[in-house]
């Protein structure tokens, strides 16, 4: 099952971040925020992050437009501290009201290989996400390493076939959260799980996660797809419930279609790839007929910021 992060309380949230130590990046401010205990929490709410690629030093500046074969010219890059975006991603969702239920990180929680520190940093930057009343799910991307992500939280670990996977079932629809693993390889095994899943629960639409695009990117940056994306696109196109397939990886916020399954690319929390491109996070709220998704930039003032898409959740023929 992927890594789940319950809830804590404030006295939690205190005592471990002075365990923790580290830059001040969570305010006084942000405490107070996150133990409003009078603000809702909606069952029909979900904030999806991805590719927050946090670093074992908070201070941590990169260049995520620095790549080979980059258009942007040297000395014209952009960059970003990773850490500062992912706390002010956190306090942008624990200020909604009513407040998501659930938050998942749809992969690449570290920056390098998922070492240690870096989760301890990851954690930490969290925990007032925590503090606030929402459960945090986490898959596994191609910067993480599961094992060492099961070591430094080992008492929330639940594994299945080996790997992470599992569906969180809400009112109005079920999420499905997929391993990938660093290479983007689903597997036979997990693919047969998938589809076992699925038509186990046919009466609730499906949202499939999973860290790797599906097919080439069609973005800024040449990224292949996984390796056995094809297969998975299949098995999802025989089953008309299964309604999107959302992923990080390409970090570019995009939205593609394929007869009833949508494609949401989610932006990276973190850096970025194209110049001038958004990053941040979406908020999802679910309807009987509907996903509606829409993005908040870390930068506010970006053109994108409060883009929305509407994933359709059953066909016009099926609605009453």
């Amino acid at each position: 099952m992927p890594i789940i992060l319950p809830p804590i309380t404030r006295r939690q949230f205190v005592r471990g971040s002075l365990a923790l130590g580290g830059a001040a990046i969570i305010t006084s401010h942000a405490m107070a925020s996150a133990d409003s205990e009078r603000v809702p929490l909606d069952q029909n709410r979900v904030a999806l992050l991805a590719d927050t690629h946090i670093s074992g030093d908070p201070n941590f500046v990169y260049p995520g437009t620095k790549w080979p074969g980059s258009p942007v010219g040297e000395g014209a890059h952009e960059s970003v501290n990773m850490a500062q975006c992912l706390a002010d991603a956190a306090m942008s969702v624990i200020a909604l009201n009513p407040r998501p239920v659930h938050l998942i990180v749809n992969g690449d929680c570290a920056f390098s290989s998922g070492k240690q520190a870096e989760y301890k940093e990851f954690l930490r930057l969290v925990e007032p996400i925590r503090a606030a009343g929402i459960t945090v799910h986490v898959t596994i991307g191609n910067h993480d390493n599961r094992e060492n992500l099961w070591k430094s939280i080992p008492f929330l670990k639940r594994e299945q076939m080996g790997i992470q996977a599992d569906v969180i079932e809400l009112p109005h629809a079920n999420l499905v959260l997929l391993d990938s693993g660093r290479k983007g390889v689903l597997g036979d095994k997990q693919l047969d799980w998938l589809a076992t899943q699925l038509d186990e629960r046919t009466d609730k639409p499906a949202l499939i996660f999973g860290h790797f695009n599906p097919y080439p990117n069609q973005g800024v940056r040449p990224i292949r797809g996984m390796k056995d994306g094809a297969s998975l696109l299949k098995l999802l196109s025989e089953r008309e419930h299964a309604r999107a397939y959302l992923y990080g990886h390409t970090h570019e916020w995009q939205h593609d279609r394929r007869a009833h399954l949508h494609l949401i690319n989610q932006p990276a929390v973190g850096y970025y790839f194209g110049k001038g491109l958004a990053h941040g996070w979406v908020d999802m709220r679910l309807t009987e007929t509907s996903a509606e998704l829409e993005l908040h930039c870390i930068n506010r003032k970006h053109k994108q910021h409060g883009d929305r898409r509407l994933v359709s959740l059953k066909d016009k023929k099926t609605r009453n």
